[in-house]
């Protein structure tokens, strides 16, 4: 009865061995696949999710402020095309702001920069 127990015990060391030895293999192999798949992929100019919605998020935002950019342009052209008879008020030539320095050197000589 002793010998049978220790051949099972000796085949049981064996088959648990062996257990750990194949899990190990197929989780080495696993890790394998997926890098070659990412090296594949990574090839091919894929972008990931995140930098996907990104993209997305950013279209759609400029869309719509193309949007509302399109109706103030037509708001404004109509408000333009709608009214061609009302005069453009201009404004008096005293009535505008005058810069003090102009006349001075408008008169003065250039200055030698020597």
């Amino acid at each position: 009865m002793q010998s049978q127990n220790r051949f099972f015990d000796d085949l049981s060391k064996v088959l648990n061995g062996l257990a750990g030895t194949v899990a190990g293999v197929g989780r080495e192999a696993e890790a394998s696949a997926r890098e070659r798949a990412k090296e594949w992929f990574g090839g091919m100019d894929f972008v990931s999710r995140e930098e996907f919605d990104a993209v997305k998020e950013m279209a759609a935002k400029a869309r719509s402020e193309a949007d509302e950019l399109k109706k103030r342009v037509e708001a404004l052209e109509k408000g333009a095309t709608g009214s061609p008879t009302k005069p453009t008020a201009k404004r008096p030539a005293a009535a505008r702001p005058t810069n003090p320095n102009a006349a001075k050197r408008k008169n003065s000589p250039p200055k030698n920069e020597s």
